[in-house]
């Protein structure tokens, strides 16, 4: 009896400060979902009325995303806290790095964006504010961008400084295989490919398409969410052609620049109208073009063009204007909701776009975040060395495979949206080659043979 009531105050006091750490990044994540996710329920109701033919178990997933967003700190906290001393020895040197890798590359960038952007921040009437939204709005986005090469410059310094300091050899000589030393850095990449995936769900792609936005508004110019659209109703045999979408158009703003043509079951033209701007009211559905112009043909005889007054009312068209901008919007600038949703409405036989683009896309969402996975195994093999030719020959190595591989992806994942490759295997095929590339490179490092060994055999010029 007396060894159990010692053993509770003996284990608070080993671990009383983590498990403090814990309970204050629960707290902090509850707080933050307290604050962010009735706000993101309240943006999908929106969504959802002005998109009523979204795709609704995506967009009703948003709040459960960002909600395991704000407490992924604390299960990470906690998985620490279950590691052994060494386990979080290792740790404390790779994540103390990264903060400093993350945070420098991070300062970069943002000192090439604004000086890229600084003219367009000089027409706000209020700078400040401009700088905070542009910069907050894409967090997500940046955030996505600069995790991988962040995870890669922390991985060859730290694994690097413990091999030259002998700490890894010191490690293996207790009884502990390279896979158990860098076990810890695994999960880590787990850890981070998770929060990437919650961000790349939805918030980082709409980041990325919202800064257009945000500098024509600091620049006095309306902002637009859409140009130069071009949308077939083949049910109706219409085709509309839509100058600008403004970027409050799903509360009922005014399409600019509008022509409607109409023609019959032989393609020929039936009527043609222009408006300057066009309206759709959600409540009777009714659509109220302003400035029009109506051009009427008939077989073998001239137009004939009527100018009403004002405006144009009509009652008897079907499409929306959420409808109207599918073909408008940029695949690369849509989460996995809105992806989906797109989808849906083409498989329904709405052909007013080529689908490849937009379903290599949502493959892409998802095989992106396992770019962080994949640089943990990719540099983990080459970060560690034994011999006393130093680290230079890996972290070269782990560099330029790392460059490929972000290389590859974008050239397959262009390949994937001409048409040329599968969408799935657009997205996937980097990620499954350089998984097994790293799988390897780890057997050659667990197995204790040599990496340029191999490498060695493959050039022709290092046999001479």
């Amino acid at each position: 009896m007396n060894t159990r009531r010692s053993t509770a105050p003996s284990i608070f006091r080993s671990h009383g400060p983590r498990i403090l750490v814990i309970l204050a990044l629960a707290a902090l994540g509850g707080l933050l979902s307290a604050w962010l996710v009735p706000a993101e329920c309240r943006a999908v109701a929106r969504q959802l009325v002005g998109f009523p033919d979204s795709d609704l178990r995506t967009h009703q997933a948003r709040p459960i995303v960002l909600a395991g967003l704000c407490f992924l700190p604390a299960l990470a906290a906690f998985v620490y806290t279950l590691g052994g001393t060494l386990d979080r020895y290792v740790s404390r040197q790779f994540l103390g790095i990264l903060g400093v890798c993350l945070s420098s590359l991070f300062m970069i960038w943002l000192l090439i964006d604004l000086s890229d952007n600084v003219s367009e921040f000089r027409e706000s009437d209020h700078i400040l504010a401009t700088l905070g939204m542009f910069y907050g709005s894409r967090l997500p986005a940046i955030l996505l961008l600069l995790l991988p090469y962040s995870l890669l410059l922390a991985l060859l310094y730290s694994l690097g400084k413990l091999s030259t300091n002998r700490e890894i050899i010191a490690i293996i000589q207790s009884g502990r295989g390279i896979f158990r030393v860098t076990l810890p850095l695994m999960i880590a990449g787990i850890f981070f490919t998770l929060l990437s995936l919650g961000i790349n769900f939805h918030w980082a792609p709409i980041a990325e398409g919202r800064q257009d936005e945000i500098l024509a508004e600091a620049s006095g110019v309306e902002a637009t969410e859409a140009t130069q659209v071009l949308y077939r109703n083949p049910a109706n045999r219409r085709l509309w052609m839509i100058g600008a979408f403004p970027a409050d158009y799903e509360k009922g703003k005014a399409l600019r620049n509008v022509e409607v043509t109409t023609t019959d079951e032989n393609s020929r033209i039936v009527s043609r109208l222009s408006a300057s701007h066009a309206q759709w009211n959600r409540h009777d559905r009714h659509w109220t073009f302003q400035d029009p112009l109506l051009s009427r043909f008939s077989p073998g005889m001239p137009p004939v063009f009527e100018k009403p007054a004002d405006s144009l009312t009509i009652d008897s068209w079907s499409e929306t204007p959420w409808q109207l901008i599918k073909p408008g919007l940029s695949a690369a600038h849509l989460g996995i909701p809105d992806l989906s949703t797109w989808l849906q409405a083409n498989a329904q036989q709405i052909s007013f776009a080529d689908p490849a683009p937009y379903l290599t896309q949502w493959h892409y969402r998802w095989a992106l975040p396992f770019t962080c996975l994949l640089t943990v195994l990719l540099a983990t093999p080459l970060a560690i060395h034994f011999s006393r030719r130093g680290p230079g020959g890996g972290i070269f190595l782990a560099v330029c495979l790392s460059a490929l591989m972000l290389l590859v992806s974008s050239i397959v994942l262009a390949f994937g949206e001409a048409g040329i490759l599968r969408p799935a295997l657009a997205a996937w095929l980097p990620n499954l080659t350089f998984a097994l590339l790293s799988a390897y490179l780890f057997h050659r490092r667990i197995t204790g043979r040599p990496i340029y060994r191999t490498l060695a055999k493959l050039l022709p010029s290092a046999n001479d």
